[in-house]
C-alpha cells in the first residue's frame, strides 16, 4: 500500500523528513507546506537539499496542503516559541481527517501527568472529531528514552533506576533561536532564558520520565528539576554565531521522575558548545551519544553513537527525529484514532529501507 503524505516546513528536520519520504517505498511525497515566501514556488527537493527535483512544489497555503487529502501530515514546525499557533495547527489538521506524525509540540508525547486536560483535551478531541491520530516523536523526546531504555529493562531481574542520557556537543547546530533565546547560550549567566524558568524543563520532558514509568508500571509521585550551567573561558564562534566570553557556553539538567523520595526515572542532558567544557560531566561516546544506564541487577550502559554521512554527529540527530517520525506513518494511518504514544504502537522498524 501507498500512503499520500504532505510535509509540513522545511526546516532542520522537515527537509530530512523530505528526502526519507522520498526514500521510503510505501510513502508518496504530494505536498509541501513552506512558513517563508521565499520558498514557495520552489520543488521540494531543492528545498530539501537533494539535488534535484521530485515534482512537488512548495506552497504557503495551508488550505491547499488539506485540500490535497493527504493519508498523514508530517508536522516538523518549531513549536518552542509559538505552542499556541501549533496546538491549532495540529487541531485543524486532525478535524479535516487527516493523520499526524509530530516531532512538536513535545509535551503531547505523553501528555498525561504533564500538562493539564483543557490543552490536551482539545486536540484529542479533534483527532476524534476527524477520526484520524496523532503523534509525537522524535528521537529526544523520543526513541532514545522510550523504547530504546524500555527494550534494555527486558533484561533485567530488578530495577532501582532507568537514566537517560543526551551528550551532545551543539556547535554546529544552526538554530540561533533554539540556542540562543531558548535555551541560553551565549548569554549572561546571570539571564534566565526561557528553558531554565521554573517548569519548563518538566513541561519539556516530563512527558519522557512520565511515559517511561508507565511503559514501567510504575507510579511517581512527583516530578524535579534541576540545572547547571558553564561560563566561556574565551571567545568563540559556533555555527549559529558567536559565544562572548563569560557567556553560557555548557548546560546540564536533570528531570527526574521520584518515588518513595529517591529518582527512579531520569532524564538528563549534556549539552556543550566545545568539547573542552564541563570535563567532569559525563562525556559522549564518539562525537555525541544518546546514553540509557540502568541501575539494578545487573547493572546496564548503552550508547547510541550518532555520525552523519557529512561527519556530523547533530546532523544524524535531526536525521534520526525525522525517520522516527517518516517510518512511523503506516502504523500511525493504521491505528485506531486518539493521540497515540509509543506505547500505543507496534515495534518501528525500516521496512523495505534496505539497499541491494
Amino acid at each position: 500500500m501507498t500512503y499520500r503524505v504532505a510535509q509540513w516546513s522545511t526546516g532542520n528536520v522537515g527537509r530530512h523528513a523530505i528526502a526519507g519520504i522520498d526514500a521510503h517505498p510505501e510513502l508518496e511525497l504530494v505536498g509541501v507546506w513552506v512558513s517563508t515566501p521565499d520558498k514557495a514556488g520552489r520543488d521540494a527537493g531543492i528545498l530539501a537539499g537533494l539535488g534535484r527535483e521530485l515534482g512537488v512544489t512548495a506552497t504557503g497555503s495551508s488550505e491547499e496542503i488539506l485540500a490535497l487529502r493527504p493519508d498523514c501530515v508530517v508536522y516538523t514546525a518549531m513549536a518552542d516559541d509559538r505552542i499556541t499557533e501549533a496546538l491549532e495547527d495540529l487541531r485543524r489538521i486532525l478535524r479535516s481527517g487527516i493523520n499526524v506524525v509530530s516531532s512538536s509540540p513535545v509535551f503531547l508525547q505523553f501528555p498525561d501527568g504533564v500538562v493539564p486536560e483543557q490543552v490536551s483535551g482539545p486536540v484529542r478531541l479533534a483527532a476524534a472529531e476527524g477520526g484520524v491520530s496523532l503523534w509525537v516523536n522524535g528521537v529526544d523526546p523520543g526513541f532514545a528514552n522510550d523504547w530504546l531504555p524500555l527494550v534494555l529493562t527486558g533484561v533485567c531481574e530488578r530495577i532501582d533506576q532507568v537514566r537517560c542520557l543526551e551528550i551532545l556537543d551543539y556547535s554546529t547546530y544552526d538554530n540561533a533561536k533554539v540556542l540562543f533565546e531558548i535555551m541560553g547560550f551565549g548569554q549572561p549567566l546571570t539571564e534566565t532564558p526561557l528553558l531554565l524558568r521554573p517548569g519548563v524543563l518538566s513541561l519539556a520532558w516530563g512527558s519522557v520520565v512520565r511515559q517511561l514509568a508507565a511503559g514501567l508500571d510504575v507510579e511517581l509521585d512527583e516530578l524535579q528539576e534541576s540545572h547547571e550551567r558553564l561560563a566561556a573561558p574565551a571567545t568563540f564562534q559556533i555555527a549559529a554565531g558567536t559565544i562572548a566570553e563569560g557567556t553560557a557556553a555548557a548546560l546540564r539538567f536533570e528531570v527526574r521522575g521520584m518515588r518513595g523520595g529517591r529518582p527512579v526515572c531520569v532524564l538528563e542532558h549534556v549539552t556543550r558548545l566545545r568539547p573542552d567544557l564541563g570535563p567532569d560531566w559525563p562525556q559522549p561516546a564518539g562525537q555525541g551519544s544518546y546514553r540509557v544506564e540502568v541501575t539494578g541487577e545487573p547493572n546496564y550502559t548503552l550508547d547510541l553513537r550518532l555520525l552523519g554521512t557529512d561527519g556530523d554527529h547533530n546532523t544524524a540527530g535531526l536525521k534520526a527525529t525525522a525517520m522516527r517520525l517518516v517510518n512511523a506513518i503506516p502504523a500511525v494511518v493504521a491505528a485506531p484514532p486518539g493521540l497515540l504514544t509509543a506505547l500505543d504502537l507496534p515495534l518501528i522498524t525500516g521496512r523495505g529501507l534496505v539497499h541491494g
